[in-house]
């Protein structure tokens, strides 16, 4: 074998590791990324069934119950306001995942509201379709928490394959950053 053709074969072999390191990185970051999009999409979409199942609540209510106008207002302003904030998973920062918190909290707190004020109405109590209801919201309360811990679980791994050398070093070249 030439001696001139030993170099060219050791720059070909770590060229075709280099290119095989690089692809093998950026796929699994785009992989990763994909489930914390799906997670995220999961989170909304409890979020989304806690809004459509306090929406029904309140009409339930509101049919049953010479209800107090403040609290019925409260709830449904607070409705409002935690639907219309919405996050794309793939530019998620820590901002708007605090806005975002922020504005499921104070659903929460209107939530808790209206059913302490619903604790005077023994008949709204007994009717079905408000028990129904009631236990919807909390089973989805219970989705919610599962959804945002899948949601976290699915950030890790992506935050260490991008924030760890050498990975680091290609995840600014690819402007891969990670997520909050």
């Amino acid at each position: 074998m030439k001696k001139w053709l030993i170099p060219l074969i050791i720059i070909g072999v770590l060229a075709v590791a280099g290119y095989s390191w690089v692809k093998g990185f950026y796929n699994t970051a785009i992989e990763l990324n994909e489930n914390i999009q799906e997670s995220w999409g999961n989170v909304e979409t409890t979020y989304q069934r806690r809004g459509d199942l306090i929406g029904n609540l309140v009409k339930t209510v509101q049919g049953a119950a010479d209800f107090e106008k403040g609290t019925l207002t409260q709830v449904i302003e607070a409705r409002a306001k935690a639907t219309s904030v919405t996050i794309d998973p793939s530019n998620i920062t820590p901002e708007q995942l605090a806005q975002f918190s922020q504005a499921q909290s104070g659903l929460s707190g209107a939530l808790k509201s209206l059913l302490v004020t619903i604790e005077r109405y023994p008949d709204l109590k007994a009717n079905q379709n408000f028990l129904k209801l009631q236990d919807e919201l909390a089973s989805t309360e219970n989705q919610i928490l599962t959804a945002r811990t899948r949601f976290n679980e699915a950030t890790k791994p992506y935050n260490n394959h991008v924030k760890k050398f050498p990975g680091n070093v290609l995840a600014g070249i690819f402007n891969l950053e990670g997520k909050p």
